[in-house]
């Protein structure tokens, strides 16, 4: 049964679903399409919003773009590598193997995202170099199951773009929102830490109990561990680049910033919070400037679709929020739509559900919420459903069909030496199991309760 369900998966995939940039574009011709019959305004003018809305997002996407670069540089950390390489030789079976290896992934993707997916697959080739008789694909599917979590986590931007406040959380929130949401009322909400441990017991044991019998076996030969040699470095500049002390004032600097901010605005994590908090610990852990910037470099290929896409997804946004003479776009209209169709009980588990349909089109959380925030929130506060809980319902659709949508397992798969397709099989179970958890929670203590 499972295998069937694998292939089938695999060959819908392979034969329909086309790139991450085609869809963003294929997006936005339906959506220009759309524009034109609703709004009654011309190609000229449809252009025009499309175009104002393509530089909307930068700043935006620089910070999606940090978030990742920085996790990544902290993840290749020799001391991070050590410790996982460690933890690595003490675990002596298959399916102790997968479990572990869910559980960093988890963790990870729950402290950073892009901290998460570099762990996950630097994990996962150490157990493969260590255990003997565990299936590759699925261990490496383990590792990438945790980020299903990342949302509900320290990095999740949507969470973390309320708690910044703003213009751009004006701009996401459809010109409804000014005032900051605090991540007690998101990330550490009762319902969202339930959904976070729930995910971190079950998922380990769903991916152990999907262990083959006749495992698919990578030859430690072809994942060796890759050992950096440093250059000679002689010159008075190349000193001054390894130098440590250089490095201590400006972590002397940022410690100082972080106690006056901290000490005058409590712990409010905003995005730059968090991305300058990861830019700093990552620098703590490599030493010395150069080693960090080349961390950095090794990681800037894994933000293309982030660079090439938000344009596009600004864009989108443009076109949906563009307004007629009248004060008529396809976002009133949708809202309209939603509040006379949608009620406050059924309308966060209709924002998950169609935040997970949209994620596989618009695959990334930033780029979603730029699509669907301006929409969606406006629908839910006219309904007298909290922006909290419509921007947390939509955050957790995006992390769901992240299962099954593999823009965001490139870098993972990358250091793996994998093909997504050797993991869509198992990710579809993951997505199938975490829906349901989602679901239920999102329904027993958000719906009923209100």
């Amino acid at each position: 049964m499972f295998s069937a369900i694998t292939n089938v998966s695999v060959q819908l995939v392979n034969r329909y679903l086309p790139s991450p940039f085609v869809f963003s574009i294929v997006l936005t011709l339906i959506a220009f399409a759309v524009g034109l019959a609703i709004t009654g305004q011309d190609m000229i003018a449809m252009a025009g919003h499309w175009g104002n809305g393509l530089w909307s997002l930068h700043s935006f996407a620089m910070q999606m773009a940090l978030i990742l670069v920085t996790g990544y540089a902290f993840a290749s950390a020799p001391f991070i590598q050590r410790l996982l390489d460690n933890l690595a030789s003490r675990v002596h079976s298959p399916t102790t193997a997968i479990i572990v290896s869910t559980l960093v992934g988890l963790v990870g993707s729950w402290i950073n995202w892009g901290f998460g997916l570099i762990i996950g697959a630097i994990f996962a080739k150490a157990l493969a170099r260590k255990v003997a008789n565990v299936d590759y694909p699925l261990l490496v599917a383990a590792a990438y199951s945790g980020f299903v979590i990342w949302h509900g986590g320290f990095s999740g931007s949507i969470p973390l773009t309320l708690s910044s406040g703003g213009d751009t959380l004006l701009t996401l929130s459809g010109n409804t929102m000014t005032e900051a949401v605090p991540l007690s009322q998101t990330v550490f909400a009762g319902y969202n830490m339930l959904l976070v441990g729930l995910l971190i017991v079950i998922l380990p044991l769903v991916n152990r109990f999907m262990h083959p019998k006749n495992p698919t076996v990578i030859d430690p030969k072809l994942i060796k561990e890759e050992i950096y040699v440093a250059p000679q470095r002689d010159t008075p500049a190349q000193k001054l680049d390894d130098s440590r002390i250089i490095a201590v004032i400006l972590l002397g600097l940022a410690l100082m910033y972080y106690i006056s901010e901290f000490g005058s605005n409590g712990f409010n994590l905003g995005l730059n919070i968090v991305i300058g908090l990861f830019l700093f610990i990552g620098l703590l852990s490599h030493g010395t400037l150069e080693r960090y910037y080349r961390a950095v470099h090794s990681g800037i290929g894994g933000i293309t679709g982030i660079v090439l896409l938000f344009p596009f997804y600004g864009g989108i946004m443009g076109i949906m929020t563009g307004a007629n003479a009248g004060g008529i776009s396809i976002s009133t209209q949708v809202t309209e739509f939603f509040v006379n169709s949608a009620s406050a009980d059924s309308f966060p588990i209709f924002a998950f559900l169609s935040a997970g349909l949209i994620n596989v089109f618009v695959p990334s959380g930033g780029g979603q919420f730029a699509v669907q925030g301006p929409v969606m929130i406006p629908a839910g506060i006219e309904l007298g459903v909290s922006p909290a809980i419509t921007a947390m319902a939509i955050a957790w659709g995006d992390a769901w069909t992240n299962m099954i949508q593999p823009f965001w397992a490139l870098p993972l798969l990358g250091i793996a030496g994998l093909d997504a397709r050797a993991i869509m099989g198992y990710c579809l179970i993951v997505l199938a199991v975490s829906g349901a958890i989602i679901m239920s929670v999102f329904w027993l203590f958000i719906v009923i309760p209100l």
